[in-house]
């Protein structure tokens, strides 16, 4: 696989990649202003009360090209974000199925890409212009500029890394926006209890959402939804309590102050402001022992939780936790 930009990015992961932590759950950072505290909030994609998260399973970015007047549309969105072709043939079911993957890699760019498929024996006249050899062949568009990529299929473990690569490439040349989904999937209906929860939660009834989630986890131990939604349910309720000048205040005067460290660090998660939270209870940890350090570490693992277990400031922060107990 190759890209022709002269100064290859620094390959990172897609910002929406990682998935929200809990399906239903409330969103944080949009719950309320605590105490006259509002934070602008960062943190991980959270699942809204319909269970609709940001690069959901069933939202698609892929436009399958079936004449010239198509592949003409989409050469022009190439203005608005990167396109990625992915040139197939009906006697090839490999560069079909391969297209299928990166389909489904594009869509996890939540419309920062979008990939076109086209088939050459119904379009020869662009297998011709873009001189293909093989199929599958990938070129990328970026403001109507083609951009080799490959002439062959490539592991799936090498799409994401060179999709990130393409984004950096193509903001430096001034392509960076958003497309809608060509498709949408409904969500999958909610457990019953779910259900009751979201319902409770949309309601205002915090203690009513805390209870259906307690109810599900009773009648279903495996049922690691609900515990996480339950973390966020008793965060929320703890933040909304608060007045949150008077704790930061109390944090600031005395950083001895297991408790108000801990109420500090729900604060900065409930406002989106995560890496700050694990930060301070990271050094409350390292500085206590005993009962106090097993109370702030139960916290953190908590709103480990409450972040997502894949979001990269809670595997970071697992990793220097690990560090700090051994």
């Amino acid at each position: 696989m190759s890209m022709n930009p002269q100064n290859p990015a620094a390959r990172a992961q897609p910002d929406d990649a990682v998935p929200a932590s809990v399906r239903g759950a409330v969103d944080l950072g949009a719950a309320a202003t605590v105490g006259g505290h509002a934070g602008t909030n960062s943190a991980a994609p959270q699942a809204g009360p319909d269970g609709s998260t940001p690069g959901d399973a069933g939202a698609s970015y892929r436009r399958d090209v079936g004449d010239i007047q198509q592949f003409q549309e989409v050469a022009e969105l190439s203005a608005q974000v990167p396109v990625v072709l992915v040139l197939t043939a009906s006697y090839s079911p490999e560069s079909t199925q391969f297209a299928d993957q990166v389909s489904a890699e594009i869509d996890r760019f939540d419309g920062r890409l979008l990939l076109a498929v086209a088939d050459i024996e119904r379009l020869p006249e662009m297998a011709q212009a873009l001189q293909v050899q093989s199929v599958p062949t990938v070129v990328a568009m970026i403001g109507g500029r083609p951009v080799p990529i490959a002439q062959s299929t490539v592991p799936v473990e090498q799409l994401a890394p060179v999709f990130t690569e393409l984004l950096t490439l193509a903001e430096q040349n001034g392509v960076n926006g958003r497309v809608e989904p060509t498709t949408s999937a409904e969500p999958e209906p909610l457990p019953p209890l779910h259900q009751e929860a979201v319902d409770k939660l949309e309601a205002g009834d915090l203690d009513g959402a805390q209870a259906a989630y307690e109810q599900a986890i009773r009648e279903n131990p495996g049922d690691n939804q609900a515990k996480l939604a339950l973390a966020q349910v008793q965060l929320l309720k703890r933040v909304t309590t608060m007045d949150a000048n008077a704790v930061r205040k109390a944090a600031a005067d005395d950083p001895a102050d297991v408790t108000a460290q801990l109420d500090v660090a729900d604060l900065d998660v409930s406002g989106g402001h995560v890496e700050d939270a694990f930060r301070r209870l990271l050094d409350v940890v390292r500085r206590t022992a005993g009962e106090e350090r097993e109370t702030v570490r139960q916290r953190l693992v908590e709103l480990f939780g409450v972040v997502g277990a894949e979001d990269p400031r809670v595997v970071s922060a697992r990793s220097q936790l690990m560090r700090a107990l051994f």
